[in-house]
């Protein structure tokens, strides 16, 4: 078994088998990982999955806030050849996303997104041409710069799940955590102040949605190792803050790629991130377009009762929260 630099935590033989068995016989009772009769019968299902499979599906509970899944088997033949962009999937691998969708509902709440992949609960993430050097899921040439993810919204996930469904070429997934990190008092203090906005990234089709206020917000939450991150520096005006904030920020960045690990994350993998402390992106690498390029699908999952958040995020009005979706489980 290759060697993960993350905590791993294993489905047996019968646990996966469990999963993946219901998730199949949910697809064929209802012909499509996103009707919504589907959606709404998953907290059934999931109350009816075995202890095995429920303990393995706990949150994250990992000192440095990640840990990788494995143990459910995937073919690669039978997924179909990679995507050549999210919204050419159509029902492939649909079945993994059902998978997905039980994993999200043992953890948390599933959440979606009105202007991002047409709103639906499980996104694909794969290369595509003519957008090698965004800094979205579908670039590949590019650092993927590590950030929280959907950092702009106050209604973001707590929890963020990247399933591997395929990676021929191994390419590695970054993450690092904030606990990890060695910040001076000064810096900490510094970056609690909210100077900048973080600005909704390129993957939403439907920016223009997320009108009004950009209010500046807060890079660091939190003291000592309870220390939580808000943190996109692609989408972050930088440049409009003043200078003793932009240095305590570019040492941030420095500690974060200090105590960055590299995942290259196993078909049927799934890496689960505390999207409070931990920052993820991925390295750089060369698409094919060929069918056989890196596909990943993605799950944002909010946890109730999760008090990681300030609460000065819940009078915030620079986005509406009407671009979030949740199906309550």
């Amino acid at each position: 078994m290759p060697i993960c630099p993350a905590p791993v935590r294993s489905l047996d033989a019968a646990a996966a088998a469990e999963l993946t068995t219901v998730a199949a016989e949910l697809l064929a009772e209802h012909g499509s990982a996103t009707a919504p009769e589907l959606l709404a019968v998953l907290p059934e299902a999931c109350a009816a999955l075995g202890e095995d499979v429920r303990s393995a599906l706990r949150p994250v509970d990992t000192a440095d806030g990640l840990f990788v899944l494995r143990g459910l088997g995937l073919d690669d033949a039978e997924i179909g050849p990679t995507p050549g962009h999210w919204s050419t999937v159509g029902g492939a691998g649909a079945s993994w996303d059902v998978v997905l969708l039980l994993v999200s509902a043992l953890m948390g709440t599933p959440i979606a997104w009105d202007g991002q992949q047409d709103g639906r609960f499980v996104h694909n993430i794969v290369p595509s041409p003519g957008y090698e050097s965004e800094q979205t899921g579908a670039s590949s040439s590019v650092l993927l710069t590590p950030h929280t993810e959907d950092a702009f919204h106050p209604g973001r996930a707590h929890l963020l799940l990247l399933c591997c469904m395929r990676n021929h070429d191994r390419i590695a997934t970054t993450a690092a955590s904030i606990r990890l990190a060695g910040l001076a008092d000064e810096d900490i203090a510094q970056l609690k102040r909210p100077v900048v906005p973080i600005l909704p990234d390129d993957a939403y089709e439907q920016a223009q949605q997320f009108t009004g206020r950009t209010a500046p917000v807060p890079a660091l939450s939190g003291s000592g190792t309870g220390l939580t991150l808000r943190f996109d520096p692609a989408y972050t005006p930088i440049e409009d803050a003043d200078g003793t904030w932009q240095e305590a920020y570019r040492r941030l960045e420095d500690e974060l790629a200090r105590v960055s690990v590299a995942v290259s994350l196993e078909p049927g993998d799934v890496l689960v991130v505390d999207n409070d402390v931990v920052v993820h992106g991925r390295v750089p690498f060369k698409a094919r377009y060929d069918g056989t390029d890196r596909w990943l699908k993605r799950a944002s999952v909010r946890v109730e009762g999760r008090p990681t958040r300030p609460a000065a995020e819940d009078d915030e009005h620079g986005y509406g929260q009407a671009a979030l979706t949740a199906w309550a489980s």
